[in-house]
């Protein structure tokens, strides 16, 4: 997984939703809840990375890293074990924002 953006393209900034904001986007969430597997393959699609790498702190840390979005590896890794689902749901609802702010 190359970071092909590296930081310094896009200021600072945080995850554009909360990790616990699942239900600003029912649809993302009912995805997360019932095929996370699924959530994660359509992540890695819009990433260019391979599907089996859509859910975890791997894919978390490439996009925070890309977008120069704050945390740590440590933190990426916390989130993807304790809170699977709601993490990956903010990275997808991240995503379709920075699609619709043309970012992405």
């Amino acid at each position: 997984m190359a970071v092909i953006n590296q930081p310094g393209k896009f200021q600072p900034s945080d995850f554009q939703t909360d990790v616990c904001d699942c239900c600003d986007d029912i649809k993302i969430c009912l995805c997360g809840c019932f095929c996370y597997l699924c959530l994660g393959c359509t992540i890695a699609s819009d990433m260019g990375e391979c599907c089996m790498f859509g859910t975890g702190y791997a894919i978390r840390s490439v996009y925070r890293t890309r977008y120069n979005i704050k945390g740590s590896m440590c933190n990426d890794c916390l989130m993807s074990l304790f809170c699977p689902v709601c993490s990956t749901c903010q990275l997808k609802r991240d995503i379709k924002h920075r699609k619709e702010q043309g970012t992405f």
